[in-house]
């Protein structure tokens, strides 16, 4: 079974059943000993585009909004053994042209990277597809609020549901993910991995 790995911020770090390593929106936060298979990247912002931190093996594949978008379309990628489909992801402070969210097919488990947005139109379609996790960004200055991403988060109507992206320039924030109520809240600290 895969293997979800939280590192702070909006970085996380999968690990697929077969071994292989995906980085997502690397910037904040430990657990980058690993070398990469693939890394995914959300938008162009420096706090979750910081690839000189990840070593990647030869023939590693690197996704970015830029080929998520390509021509307008929000296309669909094999990566690793999983299947990677952008979908749309913004707000005020973030472009709907640069920025997208990730829905992962890995090892028979669906995980929505929603990147840093506030609520989109194609979310109210999400629920019909049974995702297992949500991971939810919360700042309230950059994105949207913890009120918000808890309305996501029924709309959206994931198994799980975890709050990340809480605080800018800050790892995590304790106060404002026990705070987050959800159906299905899973509260995932820096450096804790969780087997999906």
């Amino acid at each position: 079974m895969a293997k979800l790995l939280y590192q702070g911020h909006g970085s996380f770090r999968i690990t697929t059943d077969e071994g292989k390593v995906i980085y997502v929106d690397p910037f904040a936060g430990e657990g980058y000993d690993l070398s990469a298979d693939g890394i995914l990247v959300t938008h162009g912002h420096y706090d979750h585009n910081k690839l000189e931190l990840v070593t990647q093996k030869p023939g590693c594949q690197v996704i970015t909004y830029q080929e998520a978008l390509e021509g307008g379309i929000y296309h669909t990628f094999p990566l690793c053994g999983m299947e990677v489909e952008a979908v749309p992801a913004y707000n005020k402070n973030h472009k709907k042209e640069e920025c997208v969210g990730y829905i992962l097919r890995v090892d028979g488990v669906t995980v929505y990277a929603a990147g840093d947005t506030s609520t989109t139109d194609a979310m109210a379609g999400f629920a019909a597809r049974r995702l297992d996790y949500a991971l939810l960004c919360m700042d309230g200055i950059y994105n949207m609020d913890r009120e918000e991403a808890q309305k996501c988060a029924r709309l959206i109507g994931a198994k799980h549901n975890i709050p990340i992206h809480m605080k800018p320039g800050g790892l995590f924030d304790e106060e404002m993910a026990n705070a987050f109520d959800a159906p299905g809240k899973l509260v995932v600290r820096p450096g804790e991995e969780i087997t999906l």
